[in-house]
């Protein structure tokens, strides 16, 4: 819903990047983009205060952490400029501040004011607003959880915990699981507040993918990219915000000039909306349609801390700049086994689609079957008693050839990704996680693997 007298609730996925890691920052390639069952939710009601006409009063808690409210008063200066201002309540937030959370409030706010005038705020605003937002626990290492509990580090463990279970932690000292947190935030929040506030259509979000989106969705995603790319101070690829906006995707970046107007931290008298509007032509990001085939599902180990992902880029790309033949041979030839890939997967979609009874005899065949040795899947998925040669069985044959396909080219791409690791002197895939990978691919059911972006 989005009148501003009643709740509002969005969630937003987090995102794995099946391929394309590194060379999603270039828009020549694009990126293989997987969103997660795993969501961050955002509630926004009223959080009337004594009276409408006391200062106005946004209030953002994070239950899932210890010390994580905060408390924003709002001002209008003048007949267009918003003022969002954080202040010390009680002292549980004073040590704290939320760079993320304030300057969604901020920028979400100015571009209502400009979309639904400065007086038509003020009065959504009159009783304050009350925030909560909590994300699902896969977005945090669970580890100390379970062995608080004296639980094994498995799934039917997790599945024990509590949804949205405390971490026990203040938010900056939280492990991460890399799930793309930050901008699943950023975009339930700013999709929440502009459907609360009346500034997109209720709905707005009525279509997933983003070749038929509509303008709402597609102002939300500017939005929570422009917001994302301030906090962190720098503007990435973008891949984690637009999962969250349009789902699983083949996505290829926008030119970083679009925001470049915005990106200064006093912007007080820009505009913002001739900058996000889904019809500035500048908005050059590409999103293609993917998915994950049928009775398949996308496993990740809690690492407990993820990498320092700046510094691994940046040496990266001075290798790359340093480099500029040889990396530009090793990119397009990785780009051409992500692209295969990406179409093996969509061509498993396909293929259940057009005979569900081969496919499923194939995935269950294939499960059974454990690769001793990752290179020998052909001749084992290959080898079943079943399959002969005559028509009644080419379709099942034909499911178990695309998935060994997709086995070969993850394989070819984990290769190239070490390749490029060593010669920019980079641990993309060191050997600790070699040996797991090989040995999880190993194991029966399983396709794939590697190390995500």
């Amino acid at each position: 819903m989005s009148s501003s007298s009643s709740s509002t609730v969005t969630s937003a996925p987090g995102k794995v990047l099946l391929a394309g890691g590194y060379l999603v920052l270039d828009n020549a390639y694009p990126g293989v983009v997987v969103s997660t069952s795993s969501r961050f939710y955002t509630v926004v009601r009223p959080l009337l205060a004594d009276s409408p006409d006391a200062p106005i009063q946004i209030r953002v808690r994070s239950p899932q952490f210890q010390d994580a409210s905060w408390l924003y008063f709002v001002d209008f200066d003048g007949p267009h400029a918003v003022r969002v201002e954080h202040v010390a309540d009680n002292g549980s937030s004073a040590a704290t501040k939320n760079k993320f959370v304030h300057l969604a409030l901020q920028r979400t706010l100015a571009l209502a004011a400009e979309l639904k005038s400065v007086g038509t705020l003020q009065n959504s605003l009159s009783y304050g607003l009350d925030i909560t937002i909590v994300g699902d626990n896969d977005f945090y290492s669970q580890r100390a959880q379970l062995a608080a509990q004296n639980l094994p580090r498995t799934l039917d463990s997790l599945a024990k915990l509590p949804p949205f279970a405390h971490t026990g932690v203040r938010l900056p000292d939280v492990h991460k699981t890399g799930l793309g947190s930050s901008a699943a935030l950023i975009t339930s929040l700013v999709s929440a507040l502009l459907l609360h506030l009346g500034a997109i259509p209720r709905d707005a979000f009525s279509s997933a993918d983003g070749a038929t989106a509509s303008d709402g969705r597609k102002l939300a995603h500017n939005l929570a990219q422009y917001v994302h790319c301030l906090a962190q101070g720098k503007v990435g690829s973008g891949f984690d915000v637009s999962a969250a906006v349009f789902g699983s995707q083949l996505y290829t970046r926008f030119d970083p000039a679009v925001l470049e107007p915005l990106m200064k931290d006093d912007i007080s008298d820009v505009p913002l909306h001739p900058v996000l509007a889904p019809s500035n032509p500048k908005w050059d990001y590409r999103v293609e349609p993917f998915k994950l085939p049928p009775q398949t599902r996308l496993m990740l180990a809690d690492v407990d801390a993820g990498s320092d992902t700046p510094s691994l880029v940046g040496k990266v790309l001075k290798w790359r700049q340093a480099h500029a033949a040889e990396a530009k041979a090793l990119w397009d030839r990785i780009d051409g086994l992500n692209r295969a890939l990406s179409r093996t997967l969509l061509e498993l979609s396909a293929k259940a689609a057009r005979n569900p009874e081969a496919y499923r005899k194939a995935v269950k065949y294939i499960s059974t079957i454990q690769s001793v040795q990752v290179r020998r899947a052909r001749a084992q998925w290959l080898a079943n008693p079943n399959i002969a040669d005559n028509e009644h069985h080419i379709a099942l044959k034909q499911v178990i050839e695309s998935f060994i396909d997709a086995h070969n080219l993850s394989q070819d791409i984990r290769a190239n990704m070490r390749t490029m690791g060593e010669r920019a002197d980079v641990p993309i895939e060191p050997p600790e996680q070699t040996a797991l990978l090989d040995a999880c691919i190993s194991v029966a059911g399983v396709i794939g693997g590697g190390v995500p972006g």
